[in-house]
């Protein structure tokens, strides 16, 4: 069965007295040594414990079916106020090393009045479907490819939900929010503190409306839009990446003296746009090198002037990012999270149709969404998000010119379900925790003051001669 398919960070050996659901029952959780019973932990890490929690499967029936969560802890060095959850976005991505990750940061201060507590999310973990990597007959349309890999993955996503039904279609993100309100309980405290970011921030939000009497503080940076759709999504994106891309042009056109390219921004943008038509080197990465965030726009210069000089580019370690080890991100629960509550169509030609307007509107970024056809042949109906507004202190943080999780989306968001909106001057995604505004999540949840106010993000560098 699905969830019977940990991996390594299950932490299978640990033992765990019996937990009614329900009922705090802190004295009995039997805390670990991370490294101790978890293979892929840091070996070096002193710090961090782990203990499992049982929650129910399906919370229409608490009494039925449970499971294991993983949770992991490090105690607050001074004197203690209480518990910050932490989660850091995904779905699909593990927050047991978030507490580590947190105390490696400039918000470390946060584990001095807090003991600080991650969690991997129901189903990460769990086992992931096995991919089909069949590929469609080349001499079918670009449509047709599309709509192929589409029905294929489908078809794999269905057969991995069928194999244990129940599980998958409770893989939702207000469940994961009762199942934190369960390691509140477990952890014997009558309010938590939580920090989230990105797919954490709606995370958090439906914490906030199903348990609101039970939130302490919360913070939220990169901020998810209130309403799900994973269209929408790409189209918010999308709209965002093609704004870098004349923000970039802009940049390039106040040093011309450097780079040449031309001395207004629609000067550069039409010669960008010439070059691109021009090259033979592989279009997605030439598209995401001109929708480079800000602080690679000095290296990102350096290769169009390359590309204009008719110089190939050498292979880049950095154009890809680092992959998250296996037991960090879940893919299957990432999408059934997704699919069992986006609102979008699941139809591909309205999905395509969508998509060749987004092309149109935006001819660079337009074709790059990733989550359009994410549901197509997805077995279960969606559940729309139903949040609302709440009592508890609320910090929102956006990012003025970040593409992954808009401005326009923790405006909306502040719309919604209120609190304050804190702006980071920077398009980096949830960036908070590495700039000294970090600060203000200190003062957050120390003494609860919010603020409305903006800071100083990361930086864009200077041009560089090439």
């Amino acid at each position: 069965m699905m969830i019977k398919k940990f991996l390594g960070l299950a932490l299978s050996g640990l033992v765990l007295l019996p937990f009614a659901p329900g009922v705090a029952s802190a004295e009995t959780l039997r805390w670990r040594p991370c490294r101790e019973i978890a293979p892929q932990w840091a070996s070096d890490d002193d710090l961090s414990e782990c203990v499992m929690v049982t929650v129910p499967v399906d919370y229409a029936e608490p009494d039925g079916r449970t499971f294991e969560l993983a949770v992991s802890r490090i105690k607050a060095t001074g004197r203690r106020d209480g518990v910050i959850l932490l989660n850091p976005g995904g779905p699909g991505a593990s927050g047991l090393d978030m507490p580590r990750s947190m105390l490696r940061s400039k918000a470390a201060g946060l584990g001095v009045h807090h003991d600080l507590i991650g969690f991997s999310p129901r189903g990460v973990g769990h086992g992931e479907c096995p991919g089909d990597y069949t590929p469609p007959d080349p001499a079918l349309s670009e449509k047709e490819k599309a709509r192929f890999e589409a029905e294929r993955d489908g078809r794999k996503q269905a057969e991995c939900a069928a194999a244990d039904p129940e599980f998958v279609r409770n893989l939702t993100t207000s469940n994961i929010a009762r199942d934190m309100d369960r390691i509140r309980q477990a952890l014997g405290e009558k309010k938590i503190g939580y920090y989230g970011t990105s797919w954490g921030t709606a995370l958090g939000a439906h914490y906030r409306t199903l348990f609101d009497g039970n939130v302490d503080k919360m913070l939220l940076d990169s901020v998810m839009a209130p309403a799900f759709d994973l269209m929408a999504i790409d189209r918010g994106q999308m709209t965002a990446n093609e704004t870098h891309f004349h923000e970039f042009s802009a940049w390039l056109a106040r040093n011309d003296d450097v780079y040449h390219f031309g001395t207004t921004a629609p000067d550069v943008t039409k010669a960008l746009l010439d070059l691109r038509a021009k090259q033979t080197i592989d279009r997605t990465r030439l598209d995401y090198i001109l929708i480079s965030l800000r602080a690679d726009w000095p290296k990102a210069a350096a290769k169009l002037v390359k590309l204009r000089d008719g110089i190939p580019l050498e292979p880049d370690d950095d154009d890809g990012g680092v992959p998250l080890k296996d037991w960090e991100f879940t893919r299957f629960q990432a999408t059934a999270v997704q699919c069992n509550e986006s609102t979008g169509s699941r139809d591909f030609d309205t999905i395509w149709r969508d998509r060749l307007d987004l092309i149109a509107k935006l001819p660079v970024s337009g074709s790059h969404g990733k989550y359009d056809r994410r549901c197509v042949g997805w077995p279960f109906p969606a559940t729309p998000w139903r949040l609302t507004g709440g009592a508890s202190p609320l910090q929102l943080v956006g990012h003025t010119y970040e593409a992954v999780t808009p401005i326009g989306w923790a405006r909306d968001m502040r719309k919604q379900i209120g609190g304050a909106l804190l702006t980071v001057e920077d398009d980096q995604h949830l960036s908070l925790s590495r700039i000294p505004c970090a600060e203000k999540a200190l003062e957050f949840f120390d003494t609860g003051k919010t603020s409305n106010d903006s800071c100083p993000g990361i930086p864009t560098p200077p041009a560089l001669a090439t």
